[in-house]
């Protein structure tokens, strides 16, 4: 009888565990013959993972079904981040990491706590939350997320310079936003006790940085630099050692005294990038696979999590909010914080727009789902509606918006023409193309 009883719940377990597989291997299969038709039009492989979870998830046909307080969902959120974070952090450049540092500083110091002051008012006007639970809200949906600007920022026909600026705000402003979603979320659960904010903020920043570092230049001196040594190890174990690298980082910044292990693993791929670049071109070459899965994966559990109910669940209040943060909050504070810079109206505005939520709020939410707060479920909903609508629109508008950037940099490089030589160009390029400079001017 118990061997039955034991029978049943194995079954059970296993045939979640097919449907499961069969769902994913159909997903990559359907994802690989799409990626053509995406590359040619403003389909976004994203928004589709997130949609196909959503139709056979819970809000759908029910086909797979997570439980959004499993450490299963949270744990898979956070791979990804360590996954992605990392992979963004190999690409910043030394160059531009010591010439153009002021835009992305700007931007996290001044347009990220601005949009979550904006959002948190906007929150508090239109819903029955607490001042606190609206600051909450706002530290969840102040964060750009590594994962959906990744297509920008690998885009190499985007400027160097925004793709330099939005890959650094994106990889740190994850991080500096959970210290801030941690600390208002032990403010909201009962029985928190004493809890000294800023004492615990300093820390778990310092010990990320310093985590970081350490084992960035700790990773970069062990493996062999000469080239007979490095003969021996095959280009994927050296990315496979620089991924074992980002995982380690993590996991020493969060075991005792907790850090920031999302800050720590940024930092070490900066470090480990900069000072071996044959590192970072074998996980350069090798990385593309294993981030599609990680996506894959991600978003479609992420959609199977959603309801038409729980997301709407506000009413019209909801899709205000949705709308304050993606249309106002983030632009005002993007545009308030470059004011004085040398940069465009155009790249301003687009930097002000991509500025997408996706795999960290969605963490940061769970987490707070977690915990024991009375209106945890509310502002988890709210994350969520946000998140959804972000990989929606930033998905179908991230290649228009890198083509749209690329034309307007590589019309001001051109720049008027005038003089003899510049008559002769206009000669050879034809009548069309001097009507396009003139357009331009």
């Amino acid at each position: 009888m118990a061997a039955a009883h034991l029978h049943l719940p194995l079954a059970a377990v296993s045939h979640r565990f097919e449907v499961s597989a069969l769902l994913l291997g159909a997903l990559l299969v359907v994802g690989a013959l799409a990626s053509g038709l995406a590359r040619r039009s403003f389909l976004s492989l994203t928004a589709v993972f997130v949609l196909a979870g959503f139709v056979l998830g819970d809000g759908g046909v029910g086909v797979v079904h997570f439980d959004a307080r499993s450490g299963f969902v949270a744990d898979l959120a956070t791979v990804a981040l360590i996954v992605i974070l990392f992979r963004d952090g190999l690409e910043v450049e030394s160059e531009m990491l010591q010439t153009h540092w002021h835009l992305p500083l700007r931007k996290l110091v001044l347009a990220m706590p601005l949009t979550a002051a904006i959002i948190a008012l906007v929150t508090r006007a239109l819903t029955d939350l607490s001042w606190t639970e609206a600051f909450l809200v706002g530290a969840l949906l102040s964060p750009t997320d590594p994962v959906l600007s990744s297509s920008v920022v690998t885009d190499p026909r985007v400027p160097r310079l925004v793709r330099h600026s939005l890959n650094l705000e994106s990889g740190l402003n994850d991080g500096l936003a959970l210290p801030a979603v941690l600390a208002l979320s032990a403010a909201l659960t009962p029985g928190a006790g004493h809890f000294v904010w800023w004492q615990f903020v300093l820390a778990d920043l310092a010990i990320g940085l310093g985590v970081g570092l350490a084992v960035g230049f700790a990773s970069a001196k062990l493996i062999p630099r000469g080239q007979r040594l490095q003969d021996g190890i095959p280009p994927h174990q050296k990315a496979l050692y620089a991924l074992g690298t980002a995982f380690v980082a993590y996991g020493l910044a969060v075991l005792t005294p907790h850090g920031n292990g999302l800050i720590a693993v940024f930092v070490a791929a900066i470090t480990l990038g900069i000072r071996r670049p044959d590192i970072r071109a074998n996980f350069s070459r090798q990385a593309p696979d294993l981030v599609e899965i990680v996506k894959l994966g991600i978003f479609v559990v992420f959609g199977s999590l959603l309801t038409l109910h729980g997301l709407f669940g506000l009413g019209w209040a909801a899709v205000a909010i949705v709308a304050a943060t993606l249309l106002v909050a983030r632009p005002m504070a993007v545009f308030a914080a470059l004011a004085g810079t040398a940069t465009d109206t155009a790249t301003r505005a687009f930097m002000a727009w991509f500025g997408p939520k996706g795999v960290a709020t969605m963490t940061f939410s769970l987490l707070v789902l977690s915990d024991r707060i009375a209106s945890g479920t509310q502002i988890f909903n709210l994350a969520a509606l946000t998140v959804f609508v972000s990989i929606i629109v930033h998905g179908v508008t991230d290649t228009a918006g890198a083509e749209w950037i690329t034309r307007r940099s590589e019309g001001a490089e051109r720049g008027p023409i005038s003089g003899r030589r510049g008559r002769r160009r206009r000669a050879a390029r034809g009548p069309s193309a001097s009507r396009g400079t003139r357009r331009a001017r």
